[in-house]
């Protein structure tokens, strides 16, 4: 611990708490603040801001809709409430067709033997279902709020409900 020159009195810091003598940093076990010109460092809220949580909201389809309509900061914002929202009515509809899809071409491919019909078909579809996911992502990522032909505006419509 250093002493005061002037005074003898211990020092904590720069100045001399007896007489207020400046304490220079040369002094042995002399502690040095941190200069003036740094900043301190504030902690602000940590959270996603709403394009990139609209983006993320069609990652894993409607398990990433469902957590982020339960996630407090979230589940207030409006464009990541409709996102969340169409991306889960997204996934149940996709689900749907794909599955009637698959029965439909199941019974023509077993009765009519045109696998090499079937086979490119549900691949295009599986591909237009993909392309239809990345483009909901960019749109969301780019804070333009697009809707779906069917499911858009029933999202919008459940978004918009407290």
């Amino acid at each position: 611990m250093p002493f005061c020159p002037n005074c003898g009195a211990a020092v904590e810091g720069r100045y001399c708490a007896k007489c207020g003598t400046l304490v220079e940093a040369s002094t042995p076990g002399a502690t040095e603040p941190a200069p003036a010109s740094q900043a301190p460092v504030v902690s602000t809220a940590a959270g996603l801001e709403d394009n990139v949580a609209g983006a993320l909201c069609y990652l894993v389809g409607f398990i990433t809709g469902i957590i982020f309509l339960v996630l407090e900061p979230y589940n207030k914002r409006p464009f990541v409430r409709f996102h969340a929202f169409q991306s889960i009515l997204f996934c149940v509809a996709w689900f749907v067709i794909v599955l009637a899809l698959n029965i439909l071409f199941g019974m023509m491919y077993s009765a009519m033997h045109l696998w090499f019909i079937f086979v490119p078909l549900r691949a295009l579809i599986g591909v237009l279902g993909f392309g239809i996911w990345l483009f909901c992502m960019f749109k969301a990522y780019n804070r333009e709020q697009f809707e779906l032909p069917i499911i858009g505006p029933m999202a919008a419509r459940q978004a918009a409900r407290p």
